[in-house]
């Protein structure tokens, strides 16, 4: 199963707008989780076996970006397909190998 999800609170009374402290709070629980993951500008991606594995870090990142303001808004877009593995780099090799062909 591969997720890609964007955590940010709101409502934090920084003057800037920014969110790095607490999108780094979540992107720190991701990476912690030992499930492979990537972080791009706009997403981070993780993949895991099943739901509760994968559901249960989404969780966690986004509880940790709580106590970052007075609300939490996520994006969520998951990917199901059971008896893969490996597909958060699988799936973009098959891409560039098309592309390059």
């Amino acid at each position: 199963m591969l997720v890609a999800f964007s955590v940010s609170p709101s409502g934090n009374g920084r003057e800037d707008g920014s969110v790095h402290d607490a999108v780094a709070a979540a992107v720190r629980v991701v990476r912690e989780s030992g499930l492979p993951n990537r972080t791009t500008s706009m997403f981070t991606e993780i993949e895991g076996p099943d739901w509760d594995s994968v559901m249960d870090v989404v969780k966690r990142a986004t509880e940790a970006v709580a106590p970052f303001g007075s609300r939490v808004s996520l994006v969520l877009k998951a990917d199901i397909r059971p008896g893969y593995s490996g597909e958060l780099d699988a799936k973009v090799e098959r891409l560039e190998a098309e592309l390059d062909g």
